[in-house]
């Protein structure tokens, strides 16, 4: 055999190269008792190859249902937040820059999707927060949601900012009390990966880490969920990041909204320590069924506002989260003192729109 031949025949049996990628999938994927779960660090590199589009298809679509499959870890969570966080330039060199009236409150994340969503009240629980000394940011996107009002829609009918960036949130929270960040805004690769969901038919780690993101670092945070699995998930992730103040509820549709007709769970962390605080049920469940029968309009909505309708259970959604969301921003410190002060508010508000 000529030397050209054995050249020829090296060339055909050398494998190829090992994907950059490849390595967090083996992590995953050894078999019983040899796979693990990443790092933090691991997460982190992992997802910032994701948000700079260095991983194949097939290589991402074996990562997110692996994690969906056995369900994120806090520390992975934490990591993939971070990585975003990065990409995004949500990290500001000195914090202390920023003036103390660009800084939100609350933070209010709103990432549900799917056919459990009706009209989104919780808005209208933020802009009263936003008109009483409590600004908000509010962020989000609402994929695949086939019933109901997506949260963006709503903002807009209720006249209120939608920031084009980071910096233009800052700029209305301090000009408006209130900013709407659309995902698309804060790194148009998340946006599409929550697209994806058509074709993975699952949701995916990215529904849980968005929720936590806490874009302009308010000092407290008000996180629905739809799984109850993910109540203390957000709670251990957030300890991690070592963010100051967040509640979790399970809320309506997985948005941070309080139902009103059974009692509901605040799993809070705060500064490190972990607690629950139970609120109430607001209203009869025998009202329920009236409630599920109200129209699901952007008229009916504004009405509510305007007090041109009386519907007992949109408006107790939109007192009861506007109790917690003070209750978080630590404008009271007991259960009745957020209720009756929001109770006053709400008596008191603009009925004007804008």
């Amino acid at each position: 055999m000529t030397d050209d031949h054995l050249e020829q025949l090296e060339e055909e049996t050398h494998l190829p190269e090992a994907h950059p990628f490849s390595g967090y999938l083996r992590t995953f994927f050894r078999g019983p008792g040899r796979s693990r779960s990443l790092t933090r660090e691991e997460a982190f590199d992992a997802f910032s190859m994701i948000l700079r589009d260095e991983v194949e298809p097939i290589q991402l679509g074996a990562f997110l249902l692996m994690l969906r499959y056995r369900a994120e870890t806090p520390d992975e969570l934490a990591g993939m937040i971070e990585a975003v966080r990065k990409a995004a330039r949500l990290e500001l060199d000195d914090e202390s820059l920023v003036p103390e009236k660009c800084h939100p409150m609350l933070d209010w994340p709103s990432y549900a999707a799917g056919r459990t969503r009706g009209l989104p009240w919780f808005v209208m629980s933020a802009m009263l927060l936003s008109r009483n000394g409590i600004p908000v940011l509010m962020h989000g996107y609402n994929s695949h949601l086939s019933n109901g009002v997506g949260t963006e829609v709503a903002i807009k009918a209720l006249k209120l900012p939608i920031a084009m960036s980071a910096d233009e949130a800052r700029s209305d929270i301090a000009s408006k009390g209130f900013a709407y960040l659309p995902l698309r805004h804060i790194h148009p690769k998340l946006q599409e990966l929550l697209g994806l969901r058509p074709l993975l038919g699952l949701r995916s780690p990215v529904n849980t880490l968005l929720r936590l993101l806490n874009p302009l670092q308010a000092r407290a945070a008000f996180l629905g969920v739809f799984h109850p699995a993910f109540l203390d998930v957000h709670r251990e992730t957030g300890k991690l990041l070592e963010l100051p103040r967040i509640g979790v509820i399970k809320g309506g549709g997985g948005e941070a909204e309080r139902t009103p007709f059974k009692h509901v769970d605040l799993r809070m962390l705060d500064n490190g320590e972990l607690s629950d605080v139970r609120w109430p049920e607001l209203l009869p469940r025998t009202e329920k069924d009236d409630a599920d029968s109200s129209p699901v309009t952007l008229k009916h909505f504004l009405a509510v506002w305007r007090g041109e309708v009386e519907d007992r259970a949109a408006i107790a959604r939109i007192k009861g989260s506007a109790a917690m969301g003070a209750f978080l921003a630590g404008k009271a410190d007991y259960i009745d003192e957020a209720e009756s002060l929001i109770e006053d508010w709400w008596e008191k508000r603009d009925r004007e729109i804008g």
